[in-house]
């Protein structure tokens, strides 16, 4: 997987939107204002959030993810070597779960999205 692949990931989710808040070579996606999937300049992966610490916890004792640098404890970092069903996968529970985090009225604003694809 590459920058690139995650970037097609990511722009293909309903109302997803790339920025550059951190400067030059930091991918940031959003939806509705709130990041769910970022890359850094440095570090080669993506960090997505999880539904909870245990959960991080656990995909980095499976060795499957690292602690997402700068990000809360419910966030991991997945390289690019992450097998690409498990790095699709997590990447649209992210987006899933910041979704879902917004309001009933944001929520509506936005595209329909099918979690179960």
């Amino acid at each position: 997987m590459t920058r690139e692949n995650v970037n097609k990931i990511c722009g293909a989710l309903p109302g997803a939107v790339w920025s550059e808040p951190f400067g030059p070579g930091h991918d940031v996606w959003k939806v509705g204002h709130k990041i769910f999937a970022a890359m850094g300049a440095k570090t080669p992966g993506v960090s997505v959030k999880t539904p909870d610490i245990e959960t991080a916890s656990m995909l980095i004792e499976a060795g499957i993810g690292v602690k997402a640098p700068y990000f809360h404890r419910s966030w991991v970092n997945l390289p690019f070597v992450t097998d690409p069903e498990e790095l699709t996968h997590r990447i649209r529970r992210s987006y899933a779960l910041v979704r879902g985090s917004l309001s009933k009225k944001a929520q509506a604003a936005l595209p329909a999205f099918d979690d179960q694809a």
